[in-house]
């Protein structure tokens, strides 16, 4: 007969994963949708500063496209827009608000702030010579990460998307939201899409540990640039 051993935890080990579990089961998730920096709404930070305080949050998720690239878009760019040093200046320069605003934050990778890693990748630029995204925004503290590890999804990417979509098991149910953005459609960046649907304005929270989501109206009237 084969003997199976079965390997225990340290004292700090066990109380490292209760601690884990704790506060994954208190935390209170704010949600920041795309900003597409320097092209966001310069009223929409402060309407993610009031959100977090007004539900007490503790942890931070941009969900994606933190700075837009136009210079360097896939889309038709316009050539009366900033050159590529002169936009990547001003995100660095905006971009220290958010930063000093949410220090600690995880920050999904978009496609807009993958453009440049992924120009670079076709012109066989290798990975050693691209700087890291904290390296250049100057945001040492922020984790960017491609996903969230989650079941239940938070998404941006579609500025007219504000929903929330249940989805139920025998056992559980897990839901879909997206977020909307932050951007200011009035600026040339995003031509791509005139005419298209408005864009939604707001931001989430997930309360409970994952198991509350919440989508956040912006204030249109209440918030002006």
């Amino acid at each position: 007969m084969n003997k199976t051993n079965r390997y225990r935890l340290t004292a700090k080990e066990e109380a490292s994963l209760l601690e884990m579990r704790a506060k994954a089961d208190k935390s209170r998730v704010l949600v920041i949708g795309d900003v597409h920096l320097p092209f966001e709404r310069k009223d929409y930070l402060q309407f993610c500063i009031d959100t977090y305080k007004e539900y007490q949050c503790n942890r931070v998720v941009f969900i994606g496209d933190i700075i837009d690239s136009h210079y360097s878009s896939f889309h038709a760019t316009d050539p009366d827009g900033l050159g590529g040093g002169a936009e990547l200046d001003l995100c660095v320069e905006r971009v220290k608000d958010w930063y000093k605003a949410f220090p600690d934050a995880e920050v999904c990778i978009g496609n807009h702030d993958a453009i440049i890693m992924r120009k670079a990748f076709d012109s066989g630029v290798p990975k050693i010579w691209i700087k890291e995204f904290n390296d250049v925004l100057k945001t040492p503290n922020w984790q960017w990460v491609t996903d969230t590890y989650m079941v239940s999804t938070v998404t941006g990417h579609f500025h007219t998307d504000f929903y929330i979509d249940y989805m139920f098991g025998k056992t559980r149910a897990i839901f879909a939201m997206a977020v909307g953005c932050g951007i200011d459609d009035s600026q040339y960046a995003f031509a791509y899409a005139a005419g298209g649907k408005k864009n939604a304005i707001g931001c989430a929270v997930v309360l409970n540990g994952g198991e509350t989501p919440i989508l956040v109206k912006m204030n249109l009237e209440k918030y002006k640039d």
